[in-house]
């Protein structure tokens, strides 16, 4: 019997969050609403994982994540929850390109993730036999897509490789930083997905999803597709665990897991160096590496269904330019690299194009940014952030003519910081999910190992982690809305 059964009364039971990247601080912040003790135990000496706050040349910037899908609620609602939402600002700019076949193109409108409902729209990107290829679809005959397909299989079997390389590959990456023809369709687009399992045609089922989109359009005066924060995503974590704090949650730095045992009668046992403390449910926050070390005593299923998740690395240059210094400013918020055109850079961001709150801190200044590394591609982040600097010179200056040197510049490298979804993903969450469940002890996981990369998925995967735990901490309680 655990801990949390054998409690008197109306006492809240404790919660550990192992990890404290924006799940973990989520999932705290939702255990307390619901009345529970909690303890946020963190590796590393700062918060907020991928989500991290930073300046260059005096400018604040976010030196990871910049951004967050606002049409899905959870980010934005926990943003205004934490008092931040007064600060929450779309992008200035959301035009993008794309640097293939030597020229800055238009990014093609009218896709979901690349593939496109109307042949014109890949025209400039996608030569005349590539799309001539993509006309076919139209004639081919059915391709399954079973349980689950690789996105960059399926599409280049009914559209072609040129579609896949040129415009699904570089929107993937962006995303995961993957391989497109190794991310699952069914867990990365499954939008996609269910349209290659009802639509003989694949452009025939885009139209369809375009068309449902149409019907269901928000009314004038919807927030944006995307939000940001002024002064960066990054500031989201601190103002978390500020409200974690002021409601009597413990946060500690610098304080690796070194083992987790459950002990029937006692409940869990979590060691931290030359202490150890109690906890009657836990949810692990951590990422599929550490997860798995951490489990693989006491639920061995889920370490070795954890042991199978790749992660891909990468670095993001970000620099500073006084605007005086160069011949013209780039147009738009940025570009997006296809693989299959040799660069070193996948991706470049205007900052102070896309971001108001970047402009008007020094309108003097250009701020801009540049990511490099792709899933088994990171022989270039072994090299020293100066040439690093100089790789993404070169290719901005390939791609929009920019010769000026950066009056300041940072490197600041994600050593596996995106999990892969490979195919088969949702079952492999599945197996997860199910052994954890169970356990004798409350044990639940959240992250971005499991319902998406994206922040307010982070954040839904933690709120789902905290709900299905408060019933067994507080039981007289009901999870906050």
């Amino acid at each position: 019997m655990s801990a949390a059964h054998t409690r008197t009364g109306r006492e809240p039971g404790h919660a550990v969050v192992i990890g404290g990247g924006i799940s973990g601080l989520a999932a705290a912040h939702r255990l307390l609403e619901g009345g529970a003790r909690v303890t946020v135990l963190e590796a590393s000496g700062r918060l907020g994982g991928k989500l991290h706050a930073g300046a260059i040349a005096g400018v604040p910037v976010d030196l990871g994540a910049e951004s967050m899908l606002a049409r899905r609620p959870e980010a934005v609602d926990l943003a205004r929850a934490v008092g931040l939402g007064d600060r929450l600002q779309p992008p200035a700019t959301a035009t993008a390109s794309l640097w293939t076949r030597g020229a800055l193109r238009p990014m093609p409108k009218g896709h979901v993730m690349g593939v496109p409902g109307d042949l014109l729209a890949a025209s400039g990107v996608i030569s005349p036999d590539g799309m001539a290829r993509i006309a076919e679809d139209e004639t081919l005959a059915r391709t399954e897509a079973g349980e689950d397909v690789a996105v960059g299989e399926y599409v280049a079997a009914r559209l072609g490789r040129e579609v896949v390389d040129r415009l699904v590959e570089p929107l993937l990456g962006g995303v995961y930083a993957g391989d497109a023809y190794r991310i699952s369709m069914r867990a990365a687009v499954p939008q996609l997905f269910e349209a290659a399992r009802t639509q003989r045609s694949l452009i025939e089922g885009v139209r369809a999803i375009q068309a449902r989109a149409a019907a269901t359009a928000p009314p004038e005066g919807t927030p944006p597709v995307f939000m940001g924060i002024d002064g960066g995503i990054g500031t989201l974590p601190a103002a978390v665990a500020d409200a974690v704090r002021r409601a009597g949650g413990e946060i500690l730095l610098g304080t690796p897991v070194e083992e987790l045992r459950w002990a029937a009668g006692e409940g869990w046992r979590i060691r931290l160096g030359d202490r150890t403390i109690a906890a009657d449910a836990v949810v692990m926050a951590a990422p599929a590496g550490a997860a798995a070390g951490l489990l693989r005593a006491d639920c061995p299923a889920a370490a070795t269904a954890l042991d199978t998740v790749d992660y891909a690395s990468m670095a993001l240059v970000t620099m500073a330019f006084r605007r005086a210094d160069l011949d013209r400013v780039p147009d738009g918020s940025g570009f997006l690299v296809p693989p299959v055109d040799g660069h070193r850079i996948k991706a470049s961001t205007f900052a102070s194009h896309k971001w108001g709150w970047i402009d008007a801190a020094d309108p003097g200044l250009f701020v801009l940014r540049t990511s490099l590394g792709r899933y088994q591609d990171a022989a270039d982040l072994q090299r020293d952030d100066s040439e690093l600097v100089a790789l993404s010179l070169a290719d901005l200056g390939a791609a929009v003519g920019l010769t000026a040197r950066p009056v300041a510049s940072t490197v600041t490298r994600w050593e596996g910081g995106l999990p892969q979804y490979s195919v088969g993903h949702l079952e492999r969450v599945a197996r997860i999910r199910e052994a954890v469940a169970r356990m004798p002890g409350a044990l639940r996981v959240c992250g971005a190992v499991y319902d998406g990369v994206g922040i307010p998925a982070c954040i839904g995967s933690a709120r789902r982690a905290a709900d299905e735990l408060l019933g067994t901490l507080t039981p007289d309680s009901v999870p906050a809305e």
